[in-house]
């Protein structure tokens, strides 16, 4: 996978990952995303890599060290094709009307393995009302989601849809 290296983060440590999740299984289709982050006035850099086989799904995850430390978590996850639930693609465009002008691209994988949960206070609809309404929210799956824009991600915006649209068809 050339685009480990393109990335140049810690890439002899991700094909290390990669290969150990795969444990020998052919590759039929794989999605690389190199993310960063700020955090205050540190770049913290995370990558992403997910691979196909005949039977699962592969995540790999590596994330570098916070705090100016040099160390990485290399993370890997399997999961098997029949136990996705949902394989969300959502693009936004710029010029609806023509189908034209990716602006972003998610895709979402659901198959049960983490909730998040999104608070915020309650309220009513009087203004004037200072009463404690407590709080409302909505517990979502969150297995994973990769978010990806032309003008951040160059190309790999339009290969996050491809790779969604073949996932789809895998699970479905």
């Amino acid at each position: 996978m050339a685009e480990i290296a393109e990335c140049g983060f810690y890439p002899r440590l991700v094909a290390e990952t990669v290969a150990l999740g795969l444990g020998g299984r052919p590759v039929l289709d794989h999605l690389v995303q190199h993310e960063a982050t700020f955090a205050g006035h540190e770049l913290h850099r995370h990558l992403t890599v997910l691979v196909r086989t005949e039977k699962q799904l592969l995540i790999c995850h590596i994330d570098e060290g916070e705090g100016g430390r040099t160390e990485a978590l290399a993370t890997t996850e399997i999961v098997a094709l029949r136990a996705i639930d949902s394989v969300v693609l959502t693009r936004a465009l710029q010029d609806p009307a023509e189908r034209g002008g990716l602006h972003e691209a998610w895709l979402s994988v659901v198959w049960g393995a983490a909730r998040r949960v999104d608070l915020g206070p309650a309220g009513c609809e009087d203004p004037t009302c200072e009463a404690d309404h407590g709080y409302t929210g909505v517990i979502q799956p969150d297995d994973i989601t990769v978010r990806m824009s032309p003008q951040a991600d160059g190309d790999n915006a339009r290969r996050l849809i491809a790779f969604g649209t073949r996932l789809q068809a895998a699970v479905g």
